[in-house]
């Protein structure tokens, strides 16, 4: 069996970069990150993080994406000149039905909240990135600084899905109790497997 070693130098790809290490964490956290945490994660000074934020601004010059600075919170979005094509697709994003995905996701931020994303995905088995961010631009959902962990929010129904759904609280969902002690169990059971 003949063995084949990548390597990437070699064959004109760049070597990795704190600037490419920073975009591709920007990138899966999906939503700001201060800086000071992104210099915790990459082990770097606050200098270095500084510069390789400057040089992936300049890279993603002329690109579909741009990095957003708000005081010591950064993030991946969508650059600006593309917001008319963006705007048609989620149009129509919007006039499709949200699936079974979308309902059980909905389910579990109805009976759970506040939740986490990391605690759906946890009670999903999958990851709910993308489903969540379908919710809240739907305006189904909405999301809040998470008291005990300044890196994650806390997802909560809207009041126009609670005034959608004819209910005046969480608390007017059918077998809303049950359901919550269900979810709740099945938690405790699978962190209990997982030990």
């Amino acid at each position: 069996m003949v063995e084949f070693q990548s390597n990437n130098t070699e064959q004109g790809v760049p070597a990795p970069s704190l600037s490419g290490e920073i975009e591709a964490i920007l990138f899966f956290k999906n939503e700001p990150v201060k800086k000071s945490w992104l210099e915790g994660v990459v082990k770097r000074t606050p200098e270095d993080v500084r510069d390789a934020l400057g040089e992936l601004k300049m890279s993603l010059l002329g690109r579909g994406i741009v990095l957003l600075e708000l005081g010591d919170a950064v993030a991946l979005r969508t650059a600006p000149e593309y917001s008319e094509t963006l705007a048609t697709l989620q149009k129509d994003e919007l006039s499709k039905d949200i699936g079974k995905a979308g309902l059980e996701t909905l389910s579990i931020i109805l009976y759970q909240s506040p939740i986490t994303r990391a605690e759906v995905d946890f009670i999903r088995g999958v990851n709910s990135t993308f489903i969540i961010r379908n919710l809240m631009v739907r305006g189904l959902i909405e999301k809040q600084a998470n008291p005990k962990d300044a890196r994650s929010f806390l997802y909560q129904p809207t009041f126009a899905l609670l005034s959608f759904l004819g209910i005046t609280g969480i608390e007017d969902l059918p077998e809303y109790g049950s359901v919550r002690e269900e979810i709740q169990q099945f938690k405790e059971e699978q962190r209990e497997h997982d030990e």
